[in-house]
């Protein structure tokens, strides 16, 4: 049951980013936010890794792998996204142009990993892909993000290369390790990688209000020690391809959030093209 359960619990978590991203970034600049959530997870994780005496990577070539998936999978991805919406990109927007990860990882997955991809799990990737244009047409809002341009856009496709660059490098290079040692490789070199960024580009400081801090400790606990933990249990036990098609489910989920906490509206092709995508999901996951 707990198997079974993994990946619904993922999904969910990790729609709930582009939320938390829009109750914090009112308060911080992108990079600011980023750096303040990547140190209170190395604190945290840190601090159980030593409690559990949780095993670390034996060699310089391994932690530096851990590394460089933590990079590319938070610093690039994460960093991409809340530069995007901070910058007036609509979120459901921002999930269309990551929500082409699926297809990307496909193609890349043969050359790279070897792996195989069906007929059936190609129909069920472009099925998805389809849900996600029917979520993302249908679940706009008049009031929000109408005005943007391309420095919006380009982190948006940098979060894209990011996440499917971090995907593959992981499942070809380091696969397994300890989650909670790796998490403080991954979040601290992500934080090297961050903080001098936002203190070089960003002078505005951080607002430390209480919705602030909510929306820090939702990412922080729920986001970056939840279900960026769920991802690397599901890549290292499942094909690139069935894990990336999982994030055709963020949209539609984004937007059912988004509905409850922000009234945005929801209409019938959204609902439609939930059905659609979680189809195509199940159609790249299941075995051909």
């Amino acid at each position: 049951m707990f198997e079974r359960l993994l990946a619904p619990l993922f999904v969910l978590l990790w729609s709930t980013g582009f939320i938390g991203a829009k109750y914090g970034l009112p308060y911080a600049d992108a990079l600011h936010f980023l750096s303040a959530r990547y140190a209170f997870v190395v604190l945290l994780m840190g601090a159980a890794a030593l409690m559990f005496r949780a095993p670390w990577p034996r060699s310089a070539d391994r932690v530096l792998h851990v590394a460089v998936a933590g990079v590319l999978m938070q610093a690039v991805y994460l960093g991409g996204v809340f530069l995007a919406i901070g910058r007036g990109l609509p979120a459901a927007l921002t999930s269309l142009i990551v929500g082409l990860q699926p297809l990307i990882t496909a193609l890349m997955a043969g050359l790279l990993l070897g792996e195989r991809v069906s007929r059936q799990q190609w129909t069920g990737l472009a099925l998805g892909f389809a849900g996600v244009l029917l979520v993302v047409s249908d679940s706009r809002h008049p009031g929000l993000g109408q005005s943007w341009g391309v420095t919006a856009l380009w982190p948006a496709l940098m979060a894209l290369a990011g996440i499917t660059a971090g995907t593959l490098y992981q499942k070809r290079f380091c696969p397994v390790f300890d989650l909670r040692s790796g998490a403080v490789i991954q979040f601290a070199a992500s934080f090297l990688v961050t903080a001098p960024l936002a203190m070089a580009l960003e002078p505005r400081p951080i607002e430390w209000t209480p919705t602030f801090m909510f929306a820090l400790a939702w990412l922080v606990l729920l986001l970056s020690l939840g279900a960026i933990s769920l991802l690397n249990v599901l890549i290292r036990r499942g094909s690139a391809v069935k894990v990336t098609s999982l994030f055709y489910l963020t949209p539609g989920v984004t937007a059912l959030c988004a509905w409850l906490l922000f009234d945005e509206r929801l209409g019938p092709f959204a609902v439609l093209g939930m059905v659609v995508g979680a189809l195509g999901v199940w159609l790249a996951r299941a075995r051909a």
